[in-house]
């Protein structure tokens, strides 16, 4: 058994001193009050998206660090308990970043063609809905003629405007980002606060729609987030 200490931890502070260990063992602290079925299938959503990103990194800690953080926010501070968005969180980039190896496409599959067959292969895998809601975070095919950050805060807000159940794991993937942005390299810092700093009002205004299905509870903590996400990208980009 995890030790329960690990209840009472920011996240950020668990992946510092446990790494990925220790996240895993919050994730499984969080699951003990679900059904066997939910857990179940939980877990094996966590397993394909440990196998999908087993090389990735974000600069300083494996990939996997980030989507736990993302799916563990989402139970623990959002109050949400519903399968399928927990699923999607999980797998959040597996379409966009593993097209090819998820849809069990040839090397060099065009990216369209790829991210159709991803889809697919987690509707069979776990659902229709599933999928859709990784449809919705994932970014299509950037025009290389147009600014990348540009297209990605295009699609993000035209994706969220329509689905107001992705809008819970984007607001997670980005107060991750955002919020843990002093969590990396300079650099990094520096390209991440550039792409996701004018995305915060847009954030601000989705979450306080009465569509958008979070408590008020939750909705005052995303804010107060996005709040300290602002003031981190003022640190970077301003100084």
């Amino acid at each position: 058994m995890a030790p329960r200490m690990l209840l009472s931890m920011p996240l950020h502070a668990i992946t510092e001193v446990y790494g990925e260990a220790g996240l895993r063992d919050r994730f499984l602290l969080e699951l003990e009050s679900f059904p066997d079925p939910d857990r179940k299938q939980l877990i094996e959503a966590l397993d394909l998206a440990a196998t999908l990103h087993a090389d990735d990194r974000r600069v300083r800690e494996p990939y996997l660090n980030h989507l736990l953080r993302v799916a563990i926010r989402i139970i623990k501070y959002y109050g949400v308990r519903d399968l399928d968005v927990l699923v999607a969180a999980l797998l959040h980039d597996a379409v966009e970043d593993h097209p090819d190896e998820l849809g069990g496409c040839p090397d060099g599959t065009p990216y369209p063609e790829a991210t159709e067959a991803a889809l697919a292969e987690l509707s069979r895998r776990f659902n229709p809905r599933v999928a859709e809601l990784v449809r919705s975070v994932t970014n299509p095919e950037y025009d290389p003629a147009r600014d990348r950050h540009e297209q990605y805060r295009e699609h993000v807000e035209e994706s969220l405007e329509r689905d107001p159940w992705a809008r819970v794991i984007k607001i997670s993937d980005f107060t991750d980002n955002g919020v843990g942005v002093i969590h990396t390299t300079l650099d990094k810092a520096f390209r991440s606060a550039t792409k996701y700093r004018p995305l915060v009002p847009k954030l601000r205004e989705l979450v306080g729609r009465p569509d958008t299905p979070l408590s008020t509870i939750a909705k005052e903590h995303i804010l107060d987030q996005l709040d300290l996400a602002e003031e981190r990208f003022a640190a970077i980009l301003d100084a």
